[in-house]
C-alpha cells in the first residue's frame, strides 16, 4: 500500500487556473507576477502542501545541488563511514554527493579535483593523504567551497578537519609501554604522506626516547588486511619477535591478526596489536580490536555543513582540531615475559 501522491507543480497550476510557468515564477521568485495571480497560486500551494523539487529549482537558477567527495581507499571502511555520513547530510539539505577514489595516487587526485570543478559541484571534500601544495594552493584559489582532511591549511574558502595523529600515537605507544612491551614493530602504508608520517613519526621518536630499553622493527604494505598479512610475515620470518603491533590503522591490521594467528601466536597473550580509526569491524574483529576512535559521523556530517551554504552560515576557512579517543579493547594486554635480551633497535 502507498502513500497519499505528493502534488506536483501541475496540480498547482490546475487549482490556480494559471500555467505551470506562472507557478514556477511565483516558487522561485523570478519574473513579473500581478499580484492577485500570485495570491492565487501561493493559495493553491498552500492547499496541496506542494513542496518544490529543490534540485529542479537550482537548475532553474542555474546552481548545483551536488557535492563532491575525494578519497584516497573507498575500499577501507574509514574513507566510507565518512562518505555515507556526509552523503545523509547533504540529502538532508537536497544535496546529491558524486565521490571518486584515487588509490593514493598525487595525479588522480589532481584529475579528480579538475574533473568534480568542471562539473560545476557546489563544494568539495578532500578526505586524502596525497594531497600536494600546489594542488592544495589551486585549491585555495576556487571559487568554491572546499573541506580538507588532516591535509592542506584552512583558507578563505577552505575548512580544515585536523586530526591529532601525532600525539595519538605516542598516547597508543605510551600506553603499550606501561604494560611492559619493549619489543615493537610498526605495520604502515605510504608513509611518505603526511598524516601518515605523522604517526610514524611519533612511533619512531617514542621509540628513540625510550633508547635501549626497546627494540623496533618498521614494516610498510599496502593500505588492506592483505598488506597487514605481508607485513606480519616480513616481521616474523625477519626473526625479529614484538610483543607488540603498532598498525597505522584498523584496516591493516585485521590482516596482522591473521598473520599472527598463522604463525600460532595467541592475541594478545603473546603479541599485542593495535589500530587507528575504529571502523566497524574493529569491535567484530577476533579478538576486538584495541584502536583510536575517530568519530567519523561527525566528520562527515561535519564536511557536509562547511560545504553547503544554508548550513554553515558562512563560516568557512577555520581549522577544526579532533583528538580521538583511546578505546581498550581485548587485543592487547601485559607483555610476555621473553628469555631473550631485547637487543638492539632494528629498523
Amino acid at each position: 500500500m502507498t502513500g497519499p501522491k505528493s502534488a506536483t507543480l501541475m496540480d498547482v497550476a490546475r487549482l490556480a487556473r494559471v500555467s505551470t510557468a506562472t507557478v514556477s515564477r511565483v516558487v522561485n521568485s523570478s519574473g513579473t507576477v500581478r499580484s492577485v495571480t500570485r495570491s492565487r497560486v501561493l493559495r493553491a500551494i498552500e492547499e496541496l502542501d506542494y513542496r518544490p523539487d529543490e534540485r529542479a529549482r537550482a537548475l532553474a537558477r542555474g546552481e548545483s545541488r551536488t557535492l563532491g567527495m575525494i578519497v584516497s581507499n573507498l575500499k577501507n571502511d574509514f574513507f566510507l563511514d565518512i562518505f555515507q555520513a556526509l552523503e545523509g547530510e547533504a540529502r538532508r539539505w537536497g544535496y546529491d554527493v558524486v565521490v571518486a577514489n584515487t588509490d593514493y595516487h598525487a595525479g588522480r587526485l589532481v584529475s579528480c579535483v579538475r574533473s568534480m570543478v568542471a562539473r560545476r559541484v557546489a563544494g568539495l571534500a578532500l578526505v586524502v593523504t596525497e594531497l600536494e601544495p600546489e594542488l592544495a594552493q589551486e585549491l585555495g584559489e576556487q571559487p568554491l567551497p572546499v573541506v580538507l582532511y588532516d591535509v592542506g591549511l584552512p583558507a578563505p574558502n577552505v575548512t580544515k578537519i585536523q586530526i591529532s595523529d601525532y600525539q595519538s600515537t605516542r598516547r597508543i605507544v605510551e600506553y603499550l609501554y606501561t604494560h611492559g612491551h619493549r619489543r615493537f614493530a610498526f605495520v604502515g602504508h605510504h608513509t611518505g604522506h603526511d598524516p601518515l608520517q605523522a604517526r610514524q613519526r611519533a612511533f619512531l621518536e617514542a621509540m628513540r626516547d625510550y633508547g635501549s630499553q626497546v627494540s623496533y622493527k618498521l614494516v610498510a604494505d599496502s593500505d588492506s588486511p592483505y598488506g597487514g598479512l605481508r607485513a606480519t610475515r616480513q616481521i616474523l620470518g625477519s626473526g625479529f619477535r614484538p610483543t607488540a603491533v603498532v598498525c597505522l590503522n584498523d584496516y591493516m591490521a585485521l590482516g596482522v591478526l591473521k598473520g599472527l594467528r598463522e604463525a600460532g601466536l595467541e592475541v594478545p597473550r603473546d603479541v599485542s596489536v593495535t589500530g587507528f580509526d575504529d571502523v566497524s569491524l574493529a569491535k567484530f574483529a577476533n579478538p576486538a580490536l584495541t584502536t583510536m576512535a575517530v568519530p567519523r559521523d561527525w566528520i562527515g556530517r561535519s564536511a557536509a555543513a562547511a560545504l553547503i551554504p544554508d548550513a554553515n552560515g558562512g563560516n568557512l576557512g577555520r581549522e577544526i582540531q579532533v583528538d580521538p579517543e583511546l578505546l581498550i579493547r581485548e587485543s592487547t594486554g601485559p607483555a610476555p615475559t621473553l628469555d631473550d635480551p631485547v637487543g638492539d633497535p632494528v629498523s
